[in-house]
C-alpha cells in the first residue's frame, strides 16, 4: 500500500497562493489515481480535485475550478496542488488521497489511502 505525506500548507492572505505537495512511498505511485480533499471545522470532508494515473486528465470541484491546478510527477512520486486567488472559504485541512477507482468519481468512500493532512489558513 502507498504511504502519503503532505507539505506546503500555511497562512496566506486572501488573493495569495500556496503550493501543496504530497510525497508518496511504498507501492508504485503511478498505479493510483490521486486526489485532494479538504475539511473545514465542523464540516464534512469534501472533494477538491483529482488526476488520472498518467496525469492526462484532471477534474475539479466547482468552487476551485479556474483557481487550483492539480498535477503529478510520477518520476518523483509526488502530487501537487497549486492554489491561486485563495479565498477565506478555502481555509481547511487539505488531504492527499490515493485511489484505484475512476478519478472522475472520486469520493471519500472510494479512497484507498489518506495522507495526514496539512493546514491551509486564508486570512482576510
Amino acid at each position: 500500500q502507498v504511504q502519503l505525506v503532505e507539505s506546503g500548507g500555511g497562512l496566506v492572505q486572501a488573493g495569495g497562493s500556496l503550493r501543496l505537495s504530497c510525497a508518496a512511498s511504498g507501492r508504485t505511485f503511478s498505479s493510483y489515481a490521486m486526489g485532494w480533499f479538504r475539511q473545514a471545522p465542523g464540516k464534512e470532508r469534501e472533494y477538491v480535485a483529482s488526476i488520472t494515473r498518467s496525469g492526462g486528465n484532471r477534474y475539479y470541484a466547482s468552487p476551485v475550478r479556474g483557481r487550483f491546478t492539480i498535477s503529478r510527477d510520477n518520476a518523483k512520486d509526488t502530487l501537487y496542488l497549486q492554489m491561486n486567488s485563495l479565498k477565506v472559504e478555502d481555509t481547511a485541512v487539505y488531504y492527499c488521497s490515493a485511489s484505484t477507482a475512476d478519478p472522475q468519481w472520486m469520493t471519500p468512500s472510494n479512497v484507498d489511502t489518506w495522507g495526514q493532512g496539512t493546514q491551509v489558513t486564508v486570512s482576510s
